[in-house]
């Protein structure tokens, strides 16, 4: 059964600005029905009385408590800006 469309993958690559030629929209509409296919039999599977989880193995904190300490100064931390302005580094401006 197909999912997706050819017409759907040109109209996604409108939405993002994408350029496609025919044959790589037809092998992408290919590769995301296949894609949609393996999310359906997944989401066949019964998971009735599994519990949800965010990960698979038990986890612990592994960073380092977070203790107050000198800092650097502002010289040292703008010595190796590439470009330094009134204290600070020099960005180019946005529009």
């Amino acid at each position: 059964m197909k999912r997706i469309s050819k017409q759907d993958v040109e109209q996604v690559a409108v939405l993002s600005e994408l350029e496609f030629d025919d044959a790589e929209a037809e092998k992408i509409t290919q590769q995301l029905d296949r894609i949609l296919d393996h999310v359906a039999r997944i989401s066949a599977v019964n998971t009735e009385g599994i519990k949800p989880t965010s990960h698979v193995l038990d986890l612990s904190n592994v960073y380092r408590i977070d203790e107050p300490r000198e800092s650097l100064s502002q010289e040292e931390a703008l010595k190796n800006g590439p470009d330094i302005m009134d204290n600070g580094f020099r960005v180019p401006k946005i529009d």
